[in-house]
């Protein structure tokens, strides 16, 4: 007769069947495959079926729970659950039965393969497929996706069909711009057979150059698809890229010490696509099949177990791919790192950030620079807030000033003699805001700045630097500051933030991903009265200043800027446009402009130009 026993039993036998399944089913998850072998009626055919497992589920986590005892004489069964925690995708639950048979006054595990699963057979094992969802899309303003599956060829070495190593570096050296001897040492560091990429392309990248490589003894051209934007250069700042997963990107998405995602998967590597990895991957499936052990395939064996992958949801962002187009196409035409960062005035939604090839395309939204006269805007902020000036009240522009014994000068040393402030502005006179800045208590510039929201600490996905203007400076760094040298940073998206709260009059934290939530305060910003004041002054800047190549391109305003940096004689110097222009064809937008290097603010004014008439 059996007797079923639930929970603890209080026979003897019942007792020493619970603890020998406990202790196969113990040592099983414990990783301990001959400990568990050594449990049952036959070690050698069950450490041959569990290592087959194991090799099945690839570093799946075994764990179980028992249920029922029933003891019949010399034969038991135990019921037990297993829950398999397998890698990077979701856990594989069922229940199953352990038969035990009694030898001497040991109980042990029959080796059958149901101690598996309930389904699996002799000369047969489970194979595991995983499966991913499609990528959630990151769109643009109008719901668009943004990123798309697009061919690319990766253009590497088969080390096997090498014929003349040096001659093969070389020759793709010259054809992709990759150093020969980075090539040289990538190949002779791997292993035989190992495919050694050089660069990915995308296929019309590549027909440019196929030519020159082809039939190059030892290049090969795997080709892919991956989920790529428009351009290579699209907004790759905020928006990131998708890649095959990185040892980092894994470890770093573990759960629990379980990893969520496989060497293989596609996932985001960067800005956005990184940020919102979860939400936009979703959740793998899987399927679990016994085949035959003639046969490997899925499909050719019986379905035990699934999982259906569940799909991410998309990432709407504010960027508006006209207004991008036109960004990258304006940066694209300098050979200096360029950087163009393009805002809606009053929202802070960012509708464009475009670095060209030559930049680190980090430095549009996280680069710390001086931003030399662009700062101008801030100090006029802060003089006339102060009631000390009004666009109209004579101040003196001589070539230079002394300020504790360090001589400042005006470019070329200009000398306008007494002019009206909005002119002293419009020609960007240093010497003009030097003496009257050192006429402010020493946190004027600081507070100013703070109004535009420069120094928040904006809690967004992807870093923007807001910029620093120090509030204790004195005597000639305070100086300095007041021309955008001296201790004060900024980056372009900053700065463009500054140019929108300007054109709109209400400052605003900026914004990355739509419905999301503010990345930090609304700064408080001047009032109407000195907005008024200081939009005047911005639009001589375009009229009759140091911009005025841009008074065709509609309802313009702005500062232009020249920072100087390093210790080379004479120094070498970034220039700058920050500006906004009202009722264009994409509506009101603020922009910045850095070229790195440019070394006066001409560079940037002509990227300027060339982006509003390529809207």
């Amino acid at each position: 007769m059996t007797v079923p026993v639930l929970g603890a039993c209080s026979g003897s036998a019942e007792d020493d069947v619970r603890g020998a399944a406990t202790t196969f089913l113990e040592a099983w998850a414990g990783g301990d495959t001959a400990a568990a072998a050594r449990a049952t009626t036959d070690p050698d055919a069950a450490a041959t079926l569990l290592e087959q497992t194991a090799t099945d589920l690839p570093d799946a986590r075994l764990s179980s729970g028992i249920g029922t005892v029933a003891v019949d004489g010399a034969s038991a069964t135990v019921t037990w659950t297993a829950t398999w925690d397998l890698a990077a995708a979701p856990d594989w639950a069922y229940s199953a039965t352990l038969h035990l048979r009694e030898d001497g006054d040991e109980w042990q595990v029959v080796a059958e393969p149901t101690i598996v699963h309930p389904e699996l057979g002799e000369g047969q094992h489970l194979v595991l497929a995983r499966s991913l969802p499609d990528r959630a899309p990151i769109t643009d303003a109008a719901g668009a996706p943004l990123f798309a599956p697009t061919e690319v060829v990766n253009v590497g070495v088969d080390r096997a069909q090498v014929t003349d190593l040096p001659a093969l570096a070389d020759a793709l050296s010259q054809a992709t711009g990759i150093a020969a001897e980075e090539i040289v040492a990538d190949v002779e560091a791997a292993p035989a057979g190992q495919f050694v990429p050089v660069i990915t392309l995308r296929r019309p990248d590549f027909e440019e150059i196929r030519a020159e490589v082809f039939d190059l003894p030892g290049a090969v051209f795997p080709t892919e698809t991956r989920l790529l934007t428009p351009s290579s250069r699209f907004a790759v700042a905020l928006l990131g890229r998708v890649g095959a997963a990185t040892a980092e990107v894994i470890e770093e998405t573990q759960e629990n010490g379980s990893p969520r995602y496989a060497a293989g998967d596609q996932l985001g590597l960067s800005g956005l696509q990184r940020a919102f990895q979860e939400q936009l991957a979703g959740t793998a499936g899987f399927t679990v099949s016994v085949v035959s052990t003639d046969d490997n395939t899925a499909d050719a064996g019986q379905e035990i177990g699934s999982v259906a992958p569940e799909p991410g949801s998309p990432l709407q962002t504010p960027i508006v791919p006209a207004v991008q187009n036109a960004a990258d196409g304006a940066v694209g035409g300098q050979e200096l790192p360029t950087h163009l960062v393009v805002v809606r005035p009053g929202t802070g939604e960012i509708l464009a950030v475009s670095s060209n090839a030559a930049a680190d395309a980090g430095n549009a939204l996280s680069g710390r620079f001086p931003p030399g006269s662009s700062m101008k805007t801030i100090t006029a902020t802060a003089l006339l807030s102060a009631r000390a000036l009004d666009p109209d009240s004579p101040v003196p522009c001589p070539g230079t000033t002394l300020v504790e014994g360090r001589e400042f000068e005006n470019q070329d040393q200009f000398d306008l003699g007494t002019v009206p402030f909005r002119q002293a502005f419009a020609q960007s006179c240093n010497t003009t805001f030097i003496q009257q800045a050192l006429l402010l208590p020493d946190p004027a510039l600081s507070d100013a700045a703070a109004g535009y929201g420069v120094g928040a600490e904006w809690q967004l996905p992807v870093g923007v630097f807001s910029g620093s203007v120090p509030s204790g400076s004195t005597g000639t760094t305070k100086a300095a500051n007041a021309i955008g040298q001296g201790e004060v940073l900024m980056s372009p998206a900053q700065l463009a933030l500054v140019a929108g709260a300007v054109a709109s009059g209400t400052p605003a934290a900026p914004v990355e991903v739509l419905d999301a939530e503010a990345a930090g305060p609304t700064p408080g910003g001047p009032g109407p009265q000195v907005l008024e004041a200081l939009r005047s002054m911005m639009r001589e800047v375009v009229l009759t200043g140091t911009a005025k190549a841009l008074a065709g391109r509609g309802e313009v305003y702005g500062k232009t800027g020249t920072a100087e940096f390093g210790s080379n004689t004479p120094p070498d110097a970034h220039g700058w446009f920050m500006g906004y222009q009202l009722g264009g064809s994409q509506g009101d937008i603020a922009f910045a402009v850095l070229v790195e290097g440019g070394q006066s603010s001409s560079t940037a004014v002509a990227v300027t130009n060339a982006f509003l008439g390529a809207l």
